[in-house]
Parts: C-alpha cells; structure tokens; sequence
C-alpha cells in the first residue's frame, strides 16, 4: 500500500508542474504574439495608403489684409526685421 500512495503522490506532483509550466508556456507565447501583432500593425499603419488631408480653403482678401495690418504693427514694434517682413508679406499674397 505505502507504494502505490507514492505511486500516486509522484503523479500527482507531476500532474501538478505540468500543468503549471504549460500555463506558464501559454501565457509567455499569448504574450509574445500579442508584441508582434502590435510591432506588425504599427509596422503597418504608415504603409497604409491615407488620403491628404483636404486643402485649405484659400484666404479672403480680409483676412489677407487683416495678416499684413498685424505684420506691419509687429514690424514697427521692432519684433520683426525688414527682410522678415517682407519674406512674411511675400508668402501671404502669394497664397
């Protein structure tokens, strides 16, 4: 009798480590896929064909006139230099 209870006490011991190390296993695999999955998706997304974005609406003539009136006054408060101003004038009516 004393044989078979260690008969039964090692099987259930090993019973017992196999099924904590195949959980184990599932779980670090589980992880491991759940990683790549992520690696292949951000991978991905830039790949992807996106559509630009829609153009700006062209400004009005007010809000043209409303940007220089705002550059000429940083300009004579001293913030912006001749060539600043000009390059900035430049840009906004030509848009």
């Amino acid at each position: 009798m004393p044989g078979l209870l260690r008969g039964v006490a090692r099987t259930a011991v090993v019973a017992g480590t196999a099924t904590a190390v195949s959980n184990r296993v599932s779980r670090r695999q589980a992880g491991r896929w759940a990683q790549q999955e992520a690696q292949q998706s951000a991978a991905a997304a830039p790949q992807a064909p996106s559509q630009p974005p829609p153009a700006a609406a062209a400004p009005s003539m007010e809000d043209k006139i409303a940007q220089l009136k705002e550059l000429g006054t940083l300009k004579d408060q001293g913030v912006l230099t001749e060539e600043e101003f000009a390059a900035q004038k430049a840009r906004i009516l030509g848009s």
